[in-house]
């Protein structure tokens, strides 16, 4: 049992040494999946705004001690998971360490992924799993692409690697945030694909 672990933890280092020293082409992230770093594509326009609207809603709401970051590299050390969600939630002294190390997912109080027609069954799926492993208390999957029209889900209490609750609404109908956020939000103004 400890050869493994030191053997799991020496494969992460140099995942984690591989991650930081990759030139990726500009715009491009990389995230390491599946003991694999992968490269995911720019978003498009559509992707920005919601982002942007989801950006202002938070920061208005939030203390000054807390950011909304977007590309924030964010680890799951345990299962050899590194995501960089399109917009995430966290104390900002966290971010005071080492550049481009990424912050521990458990540290997270929002995870947000927006779904992208390449990136749409990691988000619902993988990165779900992740999440509620790591855990990060709240996961907002800005679905797009999701049949039968596009829908907000907020996943919430992780126990044991799952969601105990998730609320799901079309574009349009509000979603409620519940502390440290307190607020509902408005997604009446996102892009449908």
């Amino acid at each position: 049992m400890a050869v493994m672990a030191v053997e799991s933890d020496q494969q992460w280092s140099y995942l984690l040494d591989t991650w930081r020293e990759l030139d990726a082409p500009e715009g491009w992230r990389t995230e390491i999946e599946g003991g694999r770093i992968q490269l995911v594509p720019p978003p498009d326009n559509q992707h920005n705004r919601i982002a942007e609207k989801i950006h202002r809603a938070l920061v208005r709401h939030l203390s000054d001690e807390v950011g909304v970051y977007q590309t924030l590299g964010t680890q799951i050390a345990r299962l050899e998971k590194l995501y960089i969600p399109d917009l995430v939630v966290v104390d900002e002294t966290l971010l005071a360490g080492e550049d481009n190390a990424p912050i521990d997912a458990s540290d997270i109080l929002l995870a947000v992924e927006i779904t992208s027609r390449s990136t749409a069954r990691q988000d619902r799926t993988k990165k779900l799993w992740g999440y509620a492993h790591a855990p990060v208390p709240l996961y907002l999957l800005i679905d797009r692409f999701d049949q039968p029209g596009p829908t907000v889900t907020l996943y919430s209490e992780p126990s044991d690697g799952a969601y105990g609750q998730s609320v799901r609404v079309p574009f349009g109908k509000p979603v409620e945030l519940p502390e440290p956020f307190g607020i509902e939000l408005d997604t009446s103004g996102f892009p449908v694909p």
